[in-house]
């Protein structure tokens, strides 16, 4: 690890002022992947920016029924709060099945969303990976990529976005609030991560300097019927090799709306808009989430070690939309009431 300097920001717009003069600079919440990349020397800030006194880590509700979540609040207490569980148990459930209790404890919502891709080669500094060192080639295309993405990829990198919590979040629709140099904006949530394209090495849409101040989900009612399912090598402390987030509004066994999203196969957050729009209108069976998941699937590319996440990913879609059209309210507050440590 490099060595570097810190201060601890006093407000968001002194945090926002730090980074800008400090261009080698990062944020740091609560550190759960950056400091990784320190320790690794894959990530090399000279200053760090700690942003524990900005107030940012409630969770409220807004005037227009929705609910925000402050960038800091921290993994366990936004899975565990009870309008998350209520309103949102999706994201509650897609939290649960990331990291350990002890990492949820202290990763933030904001450095959730900015987890780096993961790839055995970007990791590794005697290989070429283009995110690491654009223009230097990407090892895993010709190496091992069990783990690596079978949609949006590029010539450039086939990495994928390692977040359970942001599978959610794309599904449900969420807003991302950010503060600048010069303004505040905020961006819809599947505008936030880039697939890789040309530069792979920009894993979003933000700006120089810009801070995550937290993230808002709309009031849209998804709360009786949904499923986050995580298909991995391990029952627990492993990233997804297909993860998906399934939820859907009914009127007796017809789907009047549909959210349909993956994790584990892209560079970003997978949602399918297209899949949705077929699925509503219809019978919620398993033909109609068959035709879903090859809508799907349709630009699907495996790369020898991971072709196998094509058929796993099918599956895995219609699975999911079973498990939701039969998930209830009821079942899952005696879910969360039973798993409470």
């Amino acid at each position: 690890m490099n060595s570097f300097t810190f201060t601890q920001a006093p407000a968001i717009e002194a945090a926002v002022r730090d980074k800008s003069d400090h261009p080698e600079s990062a944020y740091i919440g609560g550190g759960t992947n950056l400091v990784d990349l320190m320790k690794e020397n894959v990530a090399r800030p000279t200053h760090l920016i700690g942003l524990k006194k900005l107030g940012l880590a409630t969770i409220e509700a807004l005037p227009d029924g929705g609910l925000r979540l402050g960038a800091l609040a921290t993994n366990a207490d936004t899975a565990w709060h009870p309008a998350v569980q209520a309103r949102y148990p999706l994201l509650s459930q897609a939290i649960l099945a990331g990291a350990s209790p002890q990492l949820r404890n202290m990763a933030t919502d904001g450095g959730n969303l900015l987890q780096r891709t993961r790839c055995y080669y970007f990791y590794d500094l005697a290989t070429p990976c283009n995110k690491r060192e654009p223009g230097s080639g990407c090892s895993a295309i010709g190496g091992f990529n069990r783990v690596c993405g079978i949609l949006g990829t590029s010539e450039s990198c086939i990495a994928t976005h390692p977040s359970d919590m942001c599978v959610a979040l794309a599904a449900l629709g969420a807003t991302v609030r950010v503060s600048g140099p010069h303004a505040e904006r905020t961006i819809a949530f599947e505008d936030f991560h880039r697939l890789p394209g040309s530069t792979p090495h920009l894993d979003n849409n933000l700006t120089t300097g810009e801070l995550i101040t937290g993230i808002d989900l709309p009031a849209e009612d998804f709360s009786h019927h949904f499923s986050y399912l995580k298909l991995r090598d391990r029952s627990s402390y492993a990233f997804a090799l297909v993860s998906v987030a399934a939820a859907l509004q009914l009127e007796g066994g017809t789907i009047t709306a549909a959210r349909l999203t993956l994790g584990g196969v892209a560079h970003k957050p997978w949602r399918d808009q297209a899949a949705e729009a077929l699925l509503v209108g219809q019978p919620a069976t398993a033909d109609t989430f068959r035709r879903a998941a090859s809508k799907v699937l349709e630009g699907a590319k495996g790369y020898v070690h991971n072709t196998f996440k094509i058929e796993l990913a099918r599956r895995a879609i219609v699975r999911a939309l079973g498990q939701a059209t039969e998930m209830n309210q009821a079942f899952a507050a005696n879910v969360f009431l039973n798993s409470n440590p």
